[in-house]
């Protein structure tokens, strides 16, 4: 478990994935205890402190009932009782404002040290824990928040000032300008924005900030600069001397010693490759914190998810701010030894070998270059795509990681590279909100129109349906939008039965499996191997879910092994089932997934035949084996188990009675009967009991035969 309380506090479990906390007293007290992580806190700080000024009457029993809360939220082994109080399991690790200032701490050493650019990383990767006030959570918390909100601005300024030593001065301009109108009496800060304007070639602005801030401070405080600003507005009154006119080439005579040029200024080093992007990220705000703190504690973090989720952007949008990333694009390669070679391109190193002496000689071995770069290099690599050629890009990444302790991996790809120590984190659907939000930006990019048309709730009911439709998938929700140009979302919505032939209008700029949503699980199909593909086939008779039972009773083959292939490269979403008195897993496909399958599987039509009837056989022994458990002390799981398989359930009825097979439908229905009437689906089953008389009466007409 991790807490943050640099900000509104929160608490996340070991997959990154915030645990709701309640409301401001629950989040006050958690705030206090995480001040003292793994240190008994008496009850009567912590009644100061969750209710510094007017505590109930009886504070004691409040605060036991709170504690009580937060366990029930944390689990209860999350906070221990002790003589004298009570105690967060949890070290400094775990709580954000202390690997801040472990961080800050580090950050300044570096720069101390002189080496600005271990420092720049380290500080701004210290900075980005911070997504709100200090202790925002705590009623009375000026005290408390006093020192990290210091240190935060001691970060700041010493992040600046190893940029400026990197020569980084054009990125630290309008943020100075910004941090000095904050804080007009922070002298350093003021240095430092003099100090950018001087880098950037524009000293008479510097003079114009130097008099700016003497007047405030002047006026202000009545006090004049102090020694750093003075020297500074001396430096700018006295310029270098300007370059003599003749060269030695002309003045042979010239004297080397009076007659020096200026050091010519070293070319600065690249700090990444991150392109700007044309369209907003929507959405994700937590998840991008959460891989940000991952990127802190493992050296290589995988995005896994399925095409068209989005996993590009937000590893871009989470190595926004990092000095040094590079983003090494593998969907393009053809061939999985051409990986070494993508890196060494992205990362320009054949132009360096070229046009500096800094590699003493050229490298006919792209993995030996790599290593002897990065070596001596703090990098965030971002190897994008990798599921083509994910056997060379996981060898590539275990060696690099071996051989250069600086160097961080920041992979996507639709299934894990499988390497030690890698952090896998699935990228999972937009909540409804967030794809509901994109919807709508993408829509105003269309035009005017469009955006006028969401605006009635006919049509926001239309767009919440296409969300919920398209699974929350980024690249499917804006293929939907473009289509604004043309439909009513209600028109979308209704044609989505039929959505691979309606989102077909992405991007030209973009690769052409990209361009469609059948493009982009045409390439997650083209990568399967033919077991894999004959058991997404049988999976898809399956609705609304299915455990590992059902799959080994419907399909054929090696079914767990291929069953967790399928999970590993993102096809099926596995999740712990939420049925009472089961410990076992759940598996579904998303939707768009499952109408691709059941394309595929009509393709074969024997084979999905015989995979429906396997499914029917096994939906009749679940229900005949319920029947009398409904009516025993078991009732209660036996309940839970058949409404969890309803989907199913009913599907295997419904092709029961298409398929014309009227015992076997009657059997189900005949099984069913107690449930439906515990559960008041008597409706329902009036419904079914009534297609199968008519199929009855219909079966027992002359030469009528039923479907085989």
């Amino acid at each position: 478990m991790r807490y943050r309380i640099l900000g509104v506090t929160q608490a996340t479990d070991d997959q990154g994935t915030v645990i709701p906390l309640g409301g401001p007293r629950l989040r006050a007290l958690l705030t206090a205890l995480a001040l003292r992580p793994g240190h008994i806190t008496t009850p009567h700080t912590l009644i100061d402190e969750v209710w510094p000024t007017a505590p109930p009457r009886d504070a004691q029993a409040a605060l036991q009932a709170l504690i009580a809360r937060l366990r029930r939220t944390l689990g209860k082994d999350a906070i221990t009782s002790a003589p004298g109080g009570y105690r967060l399991t949890a070290t400094q690790n775990d709580i954000d404002l202390y690997v801040f200032e472990r961080l800050v701490h580090e950050g300044t050493s570096a720069l101390a040290d002189d080496d600005p650019a271990t420092a720049a990383r380290t500080l701004t990767t210290a900075l980005t824990l911070w997504h709100g006030p200090a202790l925002a959570d705590l009623p009375d918390r000026d005290t408390a928040a006093t020192r990290p909100e210091s240190l935060r601005l001691e970060a700041t300024r010493s992040r600046i000032e190893a940029n400026l030593r990197l020569g980084r001065a054009h990125q630290a301009v309008p943020e100075l300008k910004e941090l000095t109108a904050a804080h007009p009496y922070d002298e350093p800060l003021h240095a430092l924005l003099i100090r950018a304007l001087r880098d950037t070639g524009r000293p008479a602005d510097a003079l114009a900030a130097y008099e700016s801030t003497r007047r405030a401070l002047s006026e202000g405080l009545g006090t004049d600069p102090g020694p750093e600003l003075r020297a500074l507005h001396t430096e700018l009154l006295s310029p270098p001397e300007p370059e003599p006119t003749t060269t030695p080439a002309t003045n042979p005579t010239a004297n080397p010693a009076t007659n020096r040029r200026p050091p010519a200024p070293t070319p600065l080093e690249q700090t990444g490759n991150l392109r700007p992007r044309l369209t907003s990220f929507v959405g994700r705000e937590l998840e991008l914190d959460a891989i940000r703190s991952e990127l802190h504690r493992a050296r290589l973090v995988t995005l896994t998810g399925p095409g068209g989720s989005g996993k590009t952007r937000l590893a871009e949008e989470a190595a926004t701010g990092v000095p040094q990333a590079w983003l090494v694009e593998l969907a393009p390669l053809d061939r999985p030894e051409a990986v070494p070679g993508a890196v060494v391109n992205a990362l320009g190193l054949r132009e360096t070998v070229l046009m500096t002496n800094e590699l003493t000689a050229p490298q006919d071995d792209p993995v030996a270059l790599l290593i002897e770069y990065c070596a001596q290099r703090g990098q965030l690599l971002i190897l994008d795509n990798c599921e083509h050629v994910i056997g060379a890009a996981a060898t590539l990444a275990e060696t690099l990681l071996t051989h250069c302790p600086g160097l961080t991996i920041l992979a996507t790809s639709r299934e894990p590279l499988g390497v030690p120590g890698e952090l896998v984190r699935p990228v999972e659907p937009l909540l409804p909100d967030q794809a509901h939000r994109l919807f709508a930006e993408r829509a105003a990019a269309v035009g005017p129109d469009a955006a006028t048309a969401l605006r009635d709730d006919r049509a926001q009911e239309a767009v919440a349906e296409i969300c919920r439709r398209l699974d929350g998938l980024p690249l499917a929700i804006e293929l939907a939008a473009a289509r604004l140009r043309l439909l009513t979302p209600r028109q979308i919505a209704d044609r989505l039965d039929d959505r691979f032939r309606l989102l077909t209008s992405g991007s030209r700029t973009v690769l052409p499996r990209q361009q469609t949503l059948r493009a982009v699980v045409d390439w997650s199909w083209d990568l399967l191997d033919d077991h894999e593909r004959t058991a997404l086939r049988e999976m898809s008779v399956f609705a609304g879910g299915w455990d590992l039972t059902a799959a080994e009773a419907v399909c054929t083959g090696p079914v767990a092994d291929v069953l967790g292939a399928l999970v590993d490269k993102s096809l099926i979403v596995a999740a712990p089932c939420e049925r009472d008195g089961s410990d076992g897993m759940r598996y579904r496909m998303l939707e768009t997934i499952h109408e691709y399958a059941v394309e595929r599987a009509a393709e074969l039509p024997a084979p999905r035949l015989a995979a429906e009837r396997r499914h029917r056989a096994w939906v009749r022994a679940l229900v005949e084996e319920a029947d009398p458990q409904l009516r025993s002390a078991n009732q209660l799981p036996w309940i839970s188990r058949l409404e969890t398989e309803l989907d199913n359930i009913r599907t295997a009825l419904d092709r029961a009675l298409t398929a014309g097979d009227e015992p076997e439908a009657a059997a189900l229905a005949l099984a069913m009967g107690w449930f439906w009437w515990l559960r008041s689906y008597r409706h329902e089953g009036t419904a079914w009991i009534d297609r199968i008389l008519r199929l009855a009466t219909t079966s027992h007409t002359p030469d009528h035969t039923p479907e085989a």
